[in-house]
């Protein structure tokens, strides 16, 4: 796509909030966009020096910004009907302060080439496996990966709205609407499903406001319910849609995965808030208020809970493969909810877990890389996965909401980390990381399983990171990162992974998070901070983003009495 001048993604954020349905709901926000609109427009045209052609888009600004006057007047009228309307001219303003930036412009230069990207590799799918969970783009057909549920389709649709991809977010939408069934006979990953096309399709409905969204993500999550039918209230892991058989799989030996069955909860909670029925909180809710009576002093478990007891079963302590998100969803479920009372037991639980987090952290010689380590029993291993590498994120957005000793001590590990996890892309050849790393004494890292599928966990923690430290130091790794996908991973028909980052050999797969996740978290590198804001949105760990929702203890229990009453 040619290059837009920089005004370009506000008018489309604009735009949109002067749809009809923006008119009823957000007239607020609709002004502040508009104000936000004019000041920008002014902030480049009293810049200096400019080019020709930026002398051109200056008398486009101009007319620009006589349009939005006029819009802002006309929709006073509509403001006035509203039962929500501006109180305090000082909160839209400082909205406006917030949001307008002289902004970068190698951070536009890099948002562009990131978006063209994503556009690439959504047009590829498009063309050789619309509808198909995945796309395999060296044989260029589709998979289903994920039993047929489309899940490219949903996992991209924030990412397109985000971009501004409009015509590709509006044929993405009314194939959900059309054509995504869940009336299947098939049988599916109870976490793979919540995470992705759940999670995908609640993020788009609180993006969109488009209520065919949240009907299809009721509708799954419905589906998937009887997963939790258990004695403990932990779920299996796995779930025939026709007929709600469930299971786990037999390498676990009947075991829950950790990691699965603690990674649910922000998707059923936000769908309890948006549609005030609490049984989706309840069910997946159930999980961690059991786990949080008998939770551990280190806040560290094994990966593996029997469904039937409730009790641990074994398995390795990890933050890596089967322990990650269990872990990052009880700091954002405590975000989510917006850090009051009735969710203080999520940020209790991960304060433990992050003194447990510091008994495992190791430096490799003779660098001194810090790293996670992982234990089995008494045995501890010096290995640590790129999935681990979510924690300096993590870390950082803990930072956020703690004290000032804790923030510190939070966020000089995380930076640690992140130096770590730079370095598992920059010590290969390709300059991507493989999945895991060794520390071995006098040998720092070294990769473990060479392949590279697209991973996002690095790219995530410095997203974090930057917003909230400021520091371009990790804005210019994350576009190092991308330039590695560019120059190793992108052919004609889409993006690939690495069956060796050694060597460069090219595997056949098209990971649906490389664009739920991995080019979003890119983007949002390069974008203000206004963009996806931290002080409202909190991300699932398919990178779906959620609106923060108060959650006050007294009203829910009042309103689940009021369901159960009627």
């Amino acid at each position: 796509m040619g290059k837009k001048s920089s005004y370009s993604s506000s008018s489309i954020s604009a735009w949109r909030y002067l749809q009809p349905r923006y008119y009823i709901k957000r007239p607020k926000r609709l002004a502040m966009v508009l104000i936000v609109c004019v000041s920008l427009t002014w902030l480049l045209y009293d810049r200096k020096s400019l080019s020709t052609g930026q002398q051109d888009d200056i008398l486009k600004l101009k007319e620009e910004v006589t349009r939005l006057q006029n819009s802002i007047e006309d929709i006073k009228g509509h403001m006035k009907d509203s039962a929500e309307s501006i109180q305090n001219e000082d909160e839209v303003n400082k909205f406006a302060k917030d949001i307008y930036v002289d902004e970068d412009p190698i951070s536009k230069q890099r948002r562009d080439k990131i978006k063209d990207a994503m556009l690439h590799a959504w047009t590829s799918y498009e063309t050789y496996a619309w509808g198909k969970d995945e796309l395999k783009p060296q044989s260029m057909n589709g998979v289903d990966s994920f039993g047929g549920l489309g899940a490219t389709i949903v996992d991209s649709l924030d990412t397109l709205f985000v971009m501004g991809l409009d015509d590709q977010f509006n044929r993405a939408r009314e194939w959900v609407a059309e054509s995504l069934s869940f009336d299947k006979n098939i049988e599916v990953s109870v976490f793979e499903t919540t995470i992705r096309v759940m999670g995908g399709l609640l993020s788009a409905y609180d993006l969109s406001g488009d209520k065919v969204f949240l009907e299809k993500a009721r509708e799954i999550a419905d589906k998937l319910l009887p997963a939790w039918n258990t004695p403990s209230g932990i779920p299996y892991n796995r779930l025939n849609l026709a007929f709600g058989n469930t299971n786990n799989p037999g390498w676990a030996r009947g075991n829950s995965i950790l990691a699965d069955s603690g990674s649910e909860q922000l998707e059923f909670i936000a769908l309890s808030q948006r549609t005030k029925d609490p049984k989706y909180q309840e069910k997946a809710e159930k999980v961690i208020k059991g786990l949080h009576k008998s939770f551990p002093d280190d806040g560290l478990l094994p990966i593996y809970l029997n469904p039937l007891t409730g009790t641990q079963t074994g398995g390795s302590v990890t933050f890596g493969a089967m322990g990650d998100s269990f872990y990052e969803y009880l700091l954002k479920a405590w975000i989510q909810g917006n850090k009051t009372e009735a969710v203080a037991f999520y940020r209790e639980m991960w304060e433990k877990s992050m003194i447990g987090l510091q008994s495992m952290i190791k430096k490799s010689t003779p660098s001194s890389f810090t790293y996670i380590s992982e234990k089995l029993g008494n045995a501890v291993f010096d290995k640590m996965d790129e999935l681990a590498c979510f924690v300096p994120g993590m870390l950082a957005l803990g930072s956020s909401t703690s004290g000032p000793g804790e923030a510190e001590k939070y966020l000089s590990l995380a930076e640690e980390l992140v130096w770590t996890c730079y370095n598992f892309y920059q010590s290969t050849p390709t300059k991507l990381a493989g999945e895991n790393y060794y520390f071995r004494d006098g040998e720092d890292m070294s990769v473990g399983t060479t392949w590279n599928i697209q991973r996002p966990e690095t790219i995530e923690s410095l997203f974090y990171l930057w917003r909230f430290t400021g520091n371009k130091t990790y804005q210019e790794w994350g576009w190092n990162i991308f330039q590695a996908f560019e120059n190793n991973t992108r052919i004609e028909t889409g993006y690939v992974g690495l069956k060796d980052v050694t060597t460069g050999k090219k595997d056949n797969m098209m990971q649906s998070y490389f664009l739920s996740e991995t080019l979003k978290y890119l983007y949002l590198l390069f974008s203000p901070s206004s963009v996806i804001s931290l002080d409202e949105w909190v991300f699932n760990t398919e990178a779906h983003p959620l609106r923060i929702v108060t959650r006050i203890a007294n009203e829910e229990i009042g309103h689940a009495k009021e369901i159960n009453d009627s």
